[in-house]
């Protein structure tokens, strides 16, 4: 039987929680103070701004922030400029914006109404009966998850990898045998114990992830055993229902299925469009880096610096930092040192 365990670690200026599936993350929670994102459950109460009929979407003002409600069929439309009481089902992405469903009129100005419950609460909902762990390791614990979380290749347990790379349409998943090779004869044995595999640590590694919408798995041969591959996709994707459609094999040997997209997806908040991690990833990393050191030397002064855009993005995190350590270190612009190199050094 699988067995979970929850951890976090609170860094200055960030807290990041997981959720390990046998010893393994499967789930990496993110939150950064002064970001308020609306997030999956919080209720808004929101300004019908554009309905677009033929789209099938209604836009919304949700007070500063946007969100789409998609229209039904079986209902009439909302008018442009009605109040909803709307609950937040699926976060926004970096094209798209959040997604709402309706639970009647509202009143009022666009405001929250009723935010999601903190961190460590969400954290908990995963296992009800297991213990939260706050012990200095979780630290590393974290940066292994964030690192896997950010990875393309994947090695599988006992040979092969997936390869998982999203892009604007799908999220497209490539198992390969890598250096594996069977004795002759024994080689499609071989690919299905590698799609078997495959397809366990892809529906772990998407939730570490956090992707969804539509995801295609190329898998190794052909001559599937369809109705295994399908039963070994319901286990391992059971933790993301309700909404997962898994589709059988296609003639080109894919299996295809649609996720829903809930929350965004963990490179979105710690890297930059480009792909490189952003000034606060930056910032948080060093910062977690200075208190590493001032744990070491109790009595020590510290001096880091650091390219420009990441002393600022530092500069706002670091009184999280001294109420912890105190006032012993300093931040410091420099303009000669790449974005993403960091010294630390005495004063």
């Amino acid at each position: 039987m699988s067995q979970r365990q929850l951890l976090i670690d609170r860094g200055p200026g960030e807290t990041r929680a997981v959720v390990l599936l046998d010893g393994r993350p499967e789930r990496l929670l993110i939150e950064r103070p002064g970001e308020s994102q609306p997030r999956v459950g919080d209720r808004y109460a929101a300004r019908v701004v554009q309905v677009d009929k033929l789209g099938g979407l209604a836009f919304l003002d949700l007070g500063g922030r946007d969100a789409v409600l998609r229209l039904k069929a079986e209902r009439a439309p909302p008018v442009q400029g009605a109040m909803l009481d709307v609950e937040i089902t699926a976060e926004a992405q970096r094209e798209k914006a959040a997604v709402a469903r309706s639970g009647g009129p509202a009143d009022g100005e666009p405001r929250r109404l009723e935010g999601t419950l903190n961190l460590e609460a969400r954290l908990q909902a995963h296992d009800k009966r297991a213990r939260i762990n706050r012990d200095p390791e979780t630290r590393q614990i974290a940066d292994e998850a964030e690192a896997e979380a950010l990875a393309v290749v994947h090695p599988l347990p006992g040979g092969g990898s997936v390869a998982i790379e999203p892009t604007r349409a799908l999220v497209a998943v490539d198992v390969d045998l890598g250096g594996r090779s069977g004795v002759a004869g024994e080689t499609k044995k071989l690919a299905r114990q590698t799609n078997m595999a495959a397809i366990g640590e892809t529906a772990r590694l998407l939730r570490l992830k956090g992707l969804g919408g539509l995801i295609v798995i190329d898998l190794i041969g052909h001559s599937h055993d369809g109705v295994a591959i399908m039963n070994a996709a319901k286990i391992a994707f059971a933790p993301d229902q309700p909404g997962v459609v898994i589709g059988p094999i296609t003639r080109f040997g894919t299996l295809e299925l649609s996720l829903p997209q809930r929350s965004r997806p963990v490179a979105e908040i710690l890297l930059d469009p480009d792909g490189r991690p952003s000034a606060a990833t930056l910032a948080v990393r060093m910062l977690r880096a200075v208190e590493r050191e001032a744990r070491a030397d109790p009595g020590g002064r510290f001096e880091v610096r650091c390219a420009p855009e990441v002393a600022e993005a530092a500069q706002a995190r670091a009184p999280v930092l001294a109420d912890r350590i105190g006032g012993r270190f300093a931040v410091v612009a420099d303009s000669a040192l790449d974005r993403g190199r960091y010294i630390i050094g005495r004063p």
